[in-house]
């Protein structure tokens, strides 16, 4: 995909442009690898006055390091030599010969020290430091097919380990347990790993925002609510769903199921294109108000997913900008009663206009509530 980190590039290169810098040091390792493709760990990379000026800075001494990793064929690339140097310090210091009066580097990335080391090799006089803020992240919230083909295949082997999961024999296990064999299954089916921390609750714990395994076992009636994606080249999903152990639901477990169903699909139903982001998150929101439901909301309804599980847009109150059509997001609103439970329901989606069918589904594990 040469030519496309090089557009990638190209678009960067015309937004900083624009902003009077002449070249930019891009140090988030997320933000690295949609310009440059898989790089070694702590590379960095010098985006310059044309595609023939972009360089890869990587450290050196670290054989692991390069292994499965192979940037953009077409992207020159310096090693550091010896274990010594910081990649950004250095890439700054490059950036001096190079003829630019102005370097855009990502403070909100950067360490304060880090920052400090980048000027001291910047003579004042010959070259500025300026913000290159969210640029990066902004240029990635609209995904490419290709992009929305890793995560829909990330969600794949997602709902594939949780479906087998589901056929196995649960009480009596441990949250923790369960979460360790999710976390398998995902590689086994061609992950190269979990998303993010795998998430089983039961009974009490159910329905908790990120909550982590414990040694407590799964009981007969307990909510059991699980929340895993797969990392597949790079994109990260993310599912959620809540069932019952082992007997007929309880009508109040009923009941919260099919009011946290209503908000959720009241969400998914929102992701038009154009609407707002905090439209969304009202649209699922109000339904778990209404209830009654005030206290201990998620404070986001959703968020985006890509290179990371959380990136933007944020689907929440406050949240201001709207939505574009290739956009994946999370719709996953949740209600926890302390000392009981509670449910969450999890989905990736990819905001697509309604004369292509509306918003496309990535994660299709049944949403009924299940007995198992």
């Amino acid at each position: 995909m040469p030519e496309v980190y090089a557009a990638r590039r190209s678009r960067l290169r015309g937004r900083f442009n624009a902003a009077g810098s002449t070249a930019a040091l891009v140090s988030r390792p997320a933000n690295v690898r949609y310009l440059a493709g898989p790089v070694p760990e702590g590379a960095v990379l010098l985006v310059g006055r044309t595609d023939a000026h972009d360089l890869l800075v990587c450290p050196g001494a670290a054989d692991d390091r390069a292994a499965g990793a192979r940037p953009d064929d077409g992207l020159r690339v310096q090693t550091l030599p010896g274990t010594e140097g910081d990649p950004a310090v250095a890439a700054a210091d490059l950036a001096v010969g190079t003829g630019s009066d102005c370097l855009a580097v990502e403070e909100h990335h950067l360490t304060m020290a880090r920052h400090r080391a980048i000027r001291s090799v910047l003579p004042s006089s010959r070259l500025r430091l300026s913000d290159l803020d969210r640029a990066v992240e902004q240029l990635r919230v609209v995904k490419d097919e290709e992009e929305i083909s890793c995560l829909r295949i990330g969600a794949e082997i997602a709902d594939q380990a949780l479906g087998e999961l589901l056929e196995s024999i649960l009480v009596g296990r441990t949250e923790r347990h369960l979460a360790l064999e999710l976390e398998r299954r995902l590689v086994d089916h061609g992950a190269d790993g979990p998303a993010f921390a795998t998430s089983v609750a039961t009974g009490p714990h159910a329905g908790r925002r990120a909550h982590r395994p414990t040694d407590r076992r799964v009981e007969e009636g307990d909510f059991l609510s699980v929340c895993l994606g797969a990392t597949y080249r790079g994109y990260r999903s993310q599912i959620g769903r809540t069932f019952v152990i082992g007997t007929t639901p309880a009508q109040w477990q009923i009941d919260l199921y099919d009011l946290v169903f209503a908000a959720q699909r009241a969400g998914r139903e929102a992701l038009v294109p154009g609407s707002a982001h905090r439209d969304v998150d009202r649209a699922a929101r109000q339904v778990l108000e209404c209830a009654g439901y005030t206290e201990g909301l998620p404070a986001a309804t959703g968020h985006g997913v890509g290179l990371e599980i959380d990136e933007d847009p944020q689907l929440a109150p406050a949240a201001m900008g709207k939505l574009d059509a290739c956009v994946p997001v999370t719709v996953e609103p949740g209600v926890h009663l302390p000392g009981r439970g509670g449910v969450r329901i999890d989905d990736t989606l990819v905001v697509r206009p309604e004369a292509d069918g509306g918003p496309e589904l990535l994660t299709i594990t049944t949403k009924e509530l299940l007995a198992l």
